[in-house]
């Protein structure tokens, strides 16, 4: 294996709260989207962004990663306490192409922008961090891209499951956070090839320590996710509403490649 920059979980984990809240500002910024789902994600991840730190200080410390991680949680709870403050209930209904819009008033999404750029400095610092033979302006463009690309692949399964509760919604916020994860694929996977990377790995010139079966791996999952994110987004023009659920199924298994394009590459290029 190439001796390069060191993947530990505290940077996996400040990269997948921080993706994931980015992309529910993403979401919520629309004001359509049932204030449940924000206090799902607010919850989700900034429960794993407190594992993050906690991982870190007792692991491998990166005193930057690590306070931005609780800086991260702490903004994602204050948004989640003021999403929940009793307001009117009141709803503005808009129509567009895609049908009736439900516009849901009084949470500003605003407030979720801070907990992603909290986020944003601790992944930053566990890229400027590392060591070994990859560039490191390099490593830090995997490390922030990566937590886009695992952002915008959990973000879309759990979005797609939303809609059992609020099977009114629109498609179009589905549709754009699956968007976003195909127009980031081809720079994640571009990042990955690029020297020292999985080219090395597939050609042979890195031993990956299993004859070359974790580059194939690696190429497997690559491919399947922008396949399987090509196939949701046809499945969300089909207007009836098991597509959505289709689609949700595919973006399930979209994770486990997804999270396989990343780790098993940065995995296979550590030392």
């Amino acid at each position: 294996m190439a001796e390069g920059a060191p993947v530990d979980v505290a940077t996996v984990l400040c990269q997948w709260a921080t993706g994931g809240l980015a992309y529910l500002w993403v979401t919520t910024r629309r004001r359509e989207v049932g204030l449940g789902y924000g206090w799902l994600l607010r919850s989700l991840y900034g429960a794993i962004a407190v594992i993050a730190a906690v991982t870190g200080f007792v692991f491998q410390p990166n005193a930057v990663r690590d306070l931005a991680c609780i800086a991260m949680a702490l903004c994602a709870a204050t948004s989640l306490v003021r999403s929940a403050l009793p307001t009117d209930g009141r709803h503005r209904a808009t129509h567009d192409t895609d049908g009736p819009t439900r516009t849901i008033e009084g949470f500003d999404p605003r407030w979720d922008i801070a907990a992603p750029l909290a986020g944003l400095v601790g992944v930053t610092a566990a890229g400027l961090g590392a060591t070994g033979d990859i560039a490191p302006a390099l490593h830090l463009a995997r490390v922030v891209v990566g937590a886009a690309f695992l952002g915008a692949v959990s973000d879309s399964m759990l979005l797609g499951h939303w809609y059992l509760v609020q099977p009114g919604l629109r498609r179009e916020p589905l549709r754009e956070l699956v968007r976003h994860l195909g127009g980031i694929w081809p720079v994640e996977v571009g990042l990955l090839l690029l020297p020292t990377g999985m080219i090395a790995v597939l050609t042979g010139s890195i031993d990956d320590g299993y004859g070359g079966l974790l580059g194939w791996f690696w190429a497997a999952c690559a491919i399947t996710t922008v396949a399987l994110a090509a196939v949701a987004m046809a499945a969300l023009r089909e207007r009836q509403y098991a597509a959505v659920m289709a689609a949700t199924g595919l973006l399930y298994l979209a994770i486990l490649t997804g999270f396989g394009t990343d780790l098993v590459a940065r995995l296979t290029l550590t030392g």
